[in-house]
């Protein structure tokens, strides 16, 4: 397809020699600046991620987890990294009732499990760089040291959370100006997080975990009523952990996922039940693309609320839940004579919406492929701040159930179900695309739909990711702004009940190694503020 140049939008990005796609230009330059300093992809991952904790702080922070998925050039390999922190020792069920919980909440302490962040990324540098994380570090202390000044999204974000940044004194001193959110183009500067970074860049992760940081954290979350103690933090240190990652064949390629507790699990089931209808002839934003799409991740997701837990500590059933078979017989449940008024069962329905969550991805001039993904959950997390050392705490505990029996049920030393997928293309041993979506919940329908553009409807990298995007939450389709009137219309004939919503679906980086032509083709999400570079 070509781009039609007086609609509004951009083009994809083509380079050479290295690209980074990033949610935020300032961290897609300095991964660009690592790559021109002999740093592989995964390095200048790294130092982007940590430029974005600092610049788009209501998405992410070293306070958050990560995933991560590597794709070495000529090993044929896909590494996979779960950088998801787990529960402090005093969070069991009873504790958390007898503190007067009958569900988790989203502002609670109880709701932030330790960060996983860091440790992850000292782990993947020491594994896997070639610099560490002293010069990696440098970009976002600078940003922390000197401040940044806020973009559009990111004011927008922001102004959404005055609410929840109130409620915390240590939150609301550093975060809102007299009790207001800081605006576009307002400077924001972070001393005490340009410290903690520091100590991290001298001393490793374990500056992080242990000594002073970790104790202002503890002490933080402990003075707001949470179960946690240093030596949670102690036991993280060395809690990154290295997994197998999974995969699934799709259109001659194969598409790789991180495992449970991550949900990546659902991209290939909904790609698995898509596989047997094809491309709509109508095209990517025809009534039956996108009722057969919302159809199957209604499937998908009913099996996610029933299944998806830490496979530490509970069985979760990935073969089965991705087998052809079972893929297959949810597939003949779509109509598209009409939408399933109800669901076979399975487990709980619990469609929580959508959270904040920044993606981006790297490749170098040697091949090496990095998708990356780096967290806070919801907006500000938590919205507990550390005061001393400027650490936003996260609040991915808040994807724990309370309810006694159930696989994801809160428990000591426990992860909770994850929402942060970053996705890897692969065919015969090479990396074709590191890709992915953020947005919490949304990202595995994020993703598909992403897929489905690229490699079923033809649209270049910039298109599939500009393409209008919809969700099925609640019993309702949560629909974009660009999704056209008459196509609303015939899909709530189908039996769905769509409605308008305010915010946008998500935002998304993608690069396409094509080595027919010896290019590197990059897209950036226009729903964030993100942009993709080339050199």
């Amino acid at each position: 397809m070509k781009r039609d140049f007086h609609a509004p939008g951009r083009s994809a990005v083509y380079a050479a020699n290295g690209m980074a796609a990033t949610s935020m230009p300032q961290a897609t330059l300095a991964a660009l600046d690592v790559l021109r300093a002999s740093g592989n992809a995964l390095d200048a991952a790294i130092a982007a991620a940590a430029v974005l904790a600092v610049v788009e702080p209501q998405s992410t922070g070293i306070g958050g987890d990560c995933f991560c998925l590597y794709a070495p050039a000529g090993t044929g390999k896909v590494i996979a990294m779960n950088g998801s922190g787990r529960a402090p020792a005093g969070a069991t069920p009873e504790a958390l009732r007898a503190a007067g919980l009958t569900q988790m909440e989203p502002l609670s302490p109880h709701s932030v499990t330790i960060p996983g962040a860091v440790a992850a990324w000292e782990a993947l540098a020491k594994a896997h760089g070639r610099k560490g994380l002293d010069e990696l570090l440098q970009p976002a202390i600078r940003f922390a040291e000197e401040g940044f000044h806020l973009s559009a999204r990111v004011a927008l974000d922001w102004a959404g959370s005055v609410g929840k940044l109130s409620k915390h004194p240590a939150t609301a001193r550093h975060f809102l100006k007299r009790g207001e959110a800081f605006e576009v183009g307002d400077r924001f500067v972070q001393p005490a997080l340009a410290r903690t970074l520091r100590a991290i860049a001298k001393g490793g992760a374990k500056a992080f975990y242990e000594g002073e940081v970790a104790a202002d954290m503890a002490r933080t979350l402990r003075e707001a009523g949470g179960t946690h103690a240093e030596a949670d933090f102690a036991a993280a240190l060395h809690g990154a952990e290295f997994v197998e990652p999974i995969r699934r064949a799709w259109k001659g390629m194969e598409i790789y996922q991180c495992p449970p507790n991550g949900s990546g699990l659902l991209v290939l089931m909904i790609l698995g039940m898509l596989e047997r209808f094809g491309a709509a002839e109508q095209g990517p934003i025809s009534v039956e693309r996108l009722h057969r799409h919302i159809e199957a991740a209604r499937l998908a997701y009913r099996d996610r609320d029933a299944f998806l837990a830490d496979p530490a500590q509970v069985e979760v059933p990935v073969a089965r839940l991705t087998s052809d078979a079972y893929l297959q017989a949810l597939s003949a449940l779509i109509r598209d004579e009409a939408a399933m008024r109800e669901l076979p069962q399975a487990g709980e329905a619990d469609w929580a919406k959508h959270r904040d969550t920044v993606y981006l991805c790297v490749v170098d001039r040697d091949g090496n492929a990095c998708s990356f993904i780096n967290s806070l959950f919801e907006g500000f997390g938590s919205a507990i701040l550390a005061e001393g050392s400027g650490v936003m705490l996260h609040n991915r505990g808040y994807g724990f159930r309370l309810q006694e029996g159930h696989p994801n049920c809160i428990a000591p030393g426990k992860r909770p179900m994850h929402t942060i997928i970053p996705g890897m293309v692969m065919q015969g041993g090479q990396a074709v695309m590191p890709f992915g979506v953020m947005g919490g919940h949304f990202q595995p329908m994020g993703q598909t739909l992403f897929l489905s553009n690229h490699f079923e409807y033809g649209l270049d990298v910039q298109e599939a990711l500009d393409a209008p995007r919809l969700f099925p939450r609640a019993g309702k389709v949560q629909v974009e702004h660009g999704i056209p009137v008459s196509v609303i219309d015939r899909l709530n004939r189908l039996g769905h009940e769509c409605e308008r919503i305010e915010k946008p679906h998500g935002g998304g980086q993608a690069i396409l190694i094509d080595r027919a032509r010896g290019c590197l083709v990059g897209g950036s999400d226009p729903r964030k503020d993100g942009c993709a570079l080339g050199y």
